[in-house]
């Protein structure tokens, strides 16, 4: 039982603090308050709040979701860095402006289903909509365990089906074509690497020079790098190695000859030591300086009428702001317009965003600088991701006639299952089919003649 205690403070005026007992029996203080009556409803509602924690009592589902998500269940669920990152932004976004006031008890599964209905109306995608399902079951699941609720209210409520898109899988002819558009050779040995590997981008950037053994020319994959939120990492850092590839399993496999001499050759030339990462971040942060050409307003017509009606001459800045048209000589215009202004010291000048990066390379920042330019440069019609070339490796090497198992044990797949949706994805993996059907379709016009 709680209680508050009396004291005199330095004014001379009297104090009193409120005291509970947690649920090892510890006793506790719930702060100092002026008057007895605030010092009392303080212990009280400490107590309340112990009252939830114990095993069996009635009033643990009483407490409001948004406070057993945030307060109980997230800072003590198990979890990768990168998994709790994504959960937290699923819970402030999608979770919690549903059910964050609903008592724990209260939810049903009717509630679900009208959440799912509502997210669905929304337009939030299929693939979104089973990501929160899944986090929405995790916690019930918890609960159910502690006893805070003796009802799962997502059992038997069904999301929208999430219908698997056909894999992109690059052709080598398509790859060759990348590979000569990409800007220098530390960028052409990191995607060589990458198609002659199938590793994940997180196990690529943390390839170490120790991890390839030259002789043998067997890599082992052993780590793996994450980029998260400074906040979600345990050192308040960007970059996040984790002593353990995905699944948690380490492989090892072997290399071409070809790809270990490049890697030798760059490991050699750039003087790596045996912790030190094959493809470091060398990114300039100095702003390079573009060069414009004026545009002509008199010569390139008008834009499109805007909400008001009105139009404007293209190229000026009247049509960036008003007009809202961003062809690339109302942005030149535009941009002109800006760097005038900082020369004369009307603006301040955008300072260079310097990067987090403790030498790994950031995802997003390869995506945006290197490959798409190289994608638009080799003019490829599909959309190719980076990860996109673990794909082609998987593809390639069956359709080269490699054993699944071997193909699962490289990519490090849990299941065969997974290895196999790989087979016959090329364009011409059917052509052996049809040269087998028609060979048949057409053996009774053999014998007829």
């Amino acid at each position: 039982m709680g209680y508050s205690r009396k004291r005199v403070g330095r004014n001379g005026k009297p104090r009193y603090t409120a005291y509970y007992f947690d649920i090892k029996g510890m006793e506790k203080s719930a702060g100092t308050f002026s008057n007895k009556k605030d010092a009392d409803a303080a212990w009280q509602k400490a107590e309340a709040r112990v009252s939830e924690g114990r095993v069996g009592d009635p009033k643990r589902g009483r407490q409001p979701f948004e406070r057993y998500v945030l307060d109980v269940w997230l800072p003590n669920h198990e979890m990768e860095a990168t998994t709790r990152q994504k959960y937290t932004y699923a819970v402030h976004r999608h979770l919690v402006p549903e059910f964050g006031n609903l008592r724990m008890i209260d939810i049903l599964p009717e509630h679900v289903r009208q959440w799912v209905a509502t997210m669905k109306r929304n337009g939030i995608s299929p693939v979104t909509i089973k990501s929160n399902m899944v986090i929405l079951s995790a916690i019930f699941t918890t609960a159910l365990h502690d006893q805070v609720t003796y009802l799962h209210p997502c059992k038997g409520v069904k999301t929208p089906p999430v219908v698997p898109k056909p894999l992109t899988i690059i052709t080598p002819e398509q790859f060759n074509t990348l590979y000569m558009g990409l800007p220098d050779s530390d960028s052409q040995l990191l995607v060589e690497t990458a198609i002659e590997t199938g590793l994940r981008w997180g196990e690529l950037t943390e390839l170490r020079v120790k991890d390839l053994d030259v002789p043998s020319r067997i890599l082992t994959v052993s780590r793996a790098v994450v980029e998260v939120n400074p906040k979600f990492h345990p050192q308040g850092e960007r970059f996040l190695v984790k002593p353990y590839p995905k699944d948690k399993e380490f492989r090892r496999f072997k290399l071409t000859a070809q790809i270990v001499m490049k890697l030798q050759a760059h490991a050699k030339a750039e003087k790596l030591g045996r912790n030190d990462l094959f493809f470091r971040w060398h990114h300039d942060p100095t702003p390079r300086k573009r060069v414009r050409v004026v545009p002509d307003p008199d010569k390139l017509g008008y834009t499109e009428p805007n909400a008001a009606g009105r139009s404007y001459k293209h190229g000026t800045c009247t049509a960036y702001t008003n007009g809202r048209c961003r062809c690339e000589h109302c942005r030149a215009a535009y941009a002109i317009y800006r760097a005038e202004r900082r020369a004369l010291g009307k603006d301040d000048p955008r300072q260079p965003r310097n990067r987090d990066t403790d030498g790994h390379i950031p995802a997003d920042w390869f995506r945006r600088q290197v490959w798409q330019k190289a994608l638009a440069e080799a003019e490829l019609e599909s959309r190719v991701r980076i990860h996109d070339l673990r794909h082609a490796h998987a593809s390639w090497l069956l359709s080269g006639g490699a054993d699944l198992q071997v193909v699962k044990e490289r990519l490090g797949h849990a299941s065969i299952k997974t290895t196999e949706k790989y087979l016959h994805t090329l364009d011409d993996a059917d052509e052996t089919a049809l040269d087998a059907f028609t060979k048949i379709r057409n053996r009774s016009g053999r014998r007829s003649s």
